[in-house]
């Protein structure tokens, strides 16, 4: 194997065609692996090599190590890709599981700020989605969120799950590996405080997320405005 975009340690060139074929489905959720023996043989490099590399995408939780059994690619399962990504607990509690109140969805061409925050070309499509969850019973979030309809075609009208990122791997081969989020302290408008039942100017918080796939591109940008009454945003940091 060579380095077209300059030297870079040939372990990181092994994972980064592993995180490929992950990326693509050519090792499918759930799947295992090809031995480690068999990997260096095909790719002509050493045990070595093969083994940084897989401990590299561990570290990541794109693969696990079943002892005396292989190494399987990660399956993005709804529970795994609601607690990775979503951060909301009851004060001094454990994460919380949210429920969907409402969804819609719809195709559209994306405006100036869609393509900024999505890294899109000029004319280009796409999905919409708007949905209210909660916790027991009660309308907590207010989620608005874009997608560039290449890759997503389809999306705009289907049942949509609880967990949306399990569903863009499975049925999409988009798997999110990465998130960046702003948050900032708003005063809820009009419409948006009957949706949660609140007065007008009632504190929320404002979440701005971006999510990328495993290429570092742009896959949704979501907006979240959160009645933080009596759950709060909790983040573990190791």
């Amino acid at each position: 194997m060579t380095d077209k975009t300059g030297y870079r340690p040939l372990y990181q060139q092994v994972r980064d065609l592993f995180q490929s074929r992950i990326a693509d489905g050519t090792w499918l959720p759930g799947g295992k692996l090809p031995s480690e023996q068999a990997l260096a043989r095909e790719l002509d490099v050493s045990h070595g090599t093969v083994r940084k590399a897989l401990d590299e995408l561990a570290l990541q939780k794109l693969v696990e190590r079943r002892q005396g059994t292989g190494t399987f690619v990660r399956a993005v399962t709804p529970e795994r890709s609601v607690f990775q990504f979503f951060y909301f607990a009851r004060p001094g509690g454990d994460r919380l599981m949210p429920e969907v109140v409402e969804t819609r969805s719809s195709e559209g061409a994306a405006n100036a700020l869609d393509r900024r925050q999505l890294r899109l070309a000029d004319g280009a499509q796409v999905v919409r989605v708007d949905r209210l969850r909660g916790f027991d019973g009660a309308t907590t979030l207010i989620e608005r969120m874009v997608l560039p309809l290449e890759r997503f075609r389809g999306l705009a009208g289907r049942k949509l799950p609880n967990a949306l990122y399990a569903m863009y791997h499975s049925d999409y081969r988009v798997l999110v590996s990465v998130v960046t989020e702003e948050l900032r302290a708003v005063a809820a408008e009009t419409d948006d405080a009957a949706l949660l039942g609140v007065s007008p100017a009632t504190p929320l918080l404002a979440i701005d997320r971006i999510a990328y796939d495993l290429d570092g591109i742009a896959v949704e940008w979501r907006q979240t405005l959160c009645l933080t009454r009596d759950v709060v945003y909790s983040v573990t940091q190791r």
